[in-house]
């Protein structure tokens, strides 16, 4: 049954109880409020036309019948005919006998003062000269009486009919209002599945169901730019090992074939190129151990200070050959960080290789580190070439080529690499720069234990 239906059912299944529940209630109520109207209206009746016969007699003969001919008792019984059930109201006179038998009282019986107490006073020139008492049973309705309960009643099932259809037209709407925006997330689910990743939901509310739409735009969006960078990427290494191979295949072709002469320049050249393959190898082995959470961390303390110094004695001599200035700026009181040297140094050494390769000679990098909030801030500033705003926010992904100009034998990885071992670190990697030709600037921060 979908659940349009189960929605349906379940609104009308809670208007019935309701509406059943509520018209008992308000029956049983009714009922009761019109019973206690006519005992109160025939009692007064009752009274009225008891004190006007005492009032005209001077006593109590004879007041069955005055009460019969006005209605309010059964008539006589003839001899063998069933008799009628005992009226409600009992006449007690001022000796405390019954004149009128009713309820449980019988004619002639003394009634106790206890009892009395309860009853109406008959009074005549200032004095009691009777007593009504009630036994609390309904009298008997008159015709008119069951008219107007069975036209109450008649309302009242028109009004829980009513109130059915209602709530079975209010419940489908509800329920067809709920379920379009589950219906629109499964259709978008199947486009899914068949690959279009940009398939969009509308969003109808701003409630739940509302945000688990924008929720589900936002994977959308998520696997079409995952799927956009993943095509880009096997396009880029595709490229990335077509060259070198053709390189390779080129010259073993033409040295088998006698053109071209076995050198130690072209060795070095095909060298080159297979230490290319190595490198964009290993650089994918490094990415699926990150994303399988199989990259292992070889965690030991050192100085931010030491990590820096290490740093720039292994890039001293390419510094220098470009003619850059290199500075450090941190602290000794800096505390200690819990890092995998090797790969953090794999890191710095990708953010600095970056740095050199787009700072112009005479340039300057600054390698800095200082104390914050829960960790350490590093820094690799430059003041070279910069980076595009419209580049900044996909630096980070994966073969994300920013700069066409970008020497076709990097395979774009190194920044994807970093980022993914600075969080396995639990830190964060992030990259400023102003514009164009203003350098850049990455920050990376690693979390300190105490």
């Amino acid at each position: 049954m979908k659940l349009t239906y189960k929605l349906t059912l379940s609104f009308l299944a809670i208007s019935l109880i309701i509406i059943s529940l509520a018209a008992f209630f308000l029956w049983s109520t009714t009922s009761t409020q019109f019973n206690q109207y006519l005992v109160d209206q025939r009692q007064n009746e009752f009274v009225s036309i008891a004190r006007n016969h005492f009032l005209t007699h001077g006593d109590w003969k004879d007041v069955d019948i005055t009460l019969r001919s006005s209605g309010l008792l059964p008539p006589f019984a003839p001899p063998g005919s069933p008799q009628p059930d005992p009226q409600p109201f009992t006449l007690v006179n001022m000796n405390h006998q019954v004149v009128v038998p009713g309820g449980e009282y019988q004619q002639g019986q003394n009634i106790p003062p206890g009892v009395l107490s309860k009853g109406i006073e008959i009074m005549s020139n200032g004095e009691i000269v009777g007593i009504v008492l009630t036994s609390g049973q309904s009298p008997k309705r008159s015709p008119i009486d069951e008219r107007y309960l069975k036209n109450a009643n008649q309302s009242f099932i028109i009004a829980a009919a009513g109130g059915v259809i209602i709530s079975l037209l209010l419940g489908f709407f509800i329920a067809s209002t709920l379920t379009k925006p589950l219906l629109d997330l499964i259709t978008a689910t199947h486009e899914m599945a068949r690959g279009k990743f940009d398939h969009q939901v509308p969003v109808h509310s701003q409630d739940e169901i509302g945000e688990l739409a924008i929720a589900f735009n936002q994977m959308s969006n998520e696997l079409f730019r995952s799927n956009q960078s993943r095509r880009q990427m096997t396009a880029d290494i595709a490229h990335d090992l077509r060259n070198p191979l053709t390189v390779i295949n080129g010259y073993l072709e033409s040295l088998i074939d006698g053109k071209l002469l076995p050198t130690q320049e072209r060795f070095e050249t095909m060298q080159s190129e297979v230490q290319h393959l190595q490198s964009l190898v290993n650089d994918l082995r490094i990415l699926s151990l990150a994303d399988s959470g199989e990259l292992i961390l070889k965690k030991q303390s050192i100085a931010p200070l030491e990590l820096l110094e290490r740093l720039a004695d292994t890039f001293n001599h390419q510094i220098s050959q470009q003619g850059i200035t290199l500075d450090i700026e941190c602290n000794r009181n800096v505390p200690t960080i819990e890092i995998d040297c090797e790969r953090i140094e794999q890191v710095f050494g990708n953010l600095l290789n970056n740095s050199l390769r787009y700072t112009q000679n005479h340039g300057k990098i600054l390698l800095s580190a200082k104390n914050i909030k829960g960790g350490v801030m590093f820094s690799v500033q430059d003041n070279g070439s910069g980076i595009a705003p419209e580049v900044l926010p996909h630096v980070f992904e994966r073969s994300y080529r920013g700069d066409t100009s970008r020497n076709n034998n990097q395979s774009g990885l190194g920044l994807s690499i970093a980022k993914s071992i600075i969080e396995l670190h639990g830190g964060t990697i992030n990259v400023t720069s102003e514009g164009i030709g203003k350098g850049a600037q990455f920050w990376l921060f690693f979390p300190t234990h105490k």
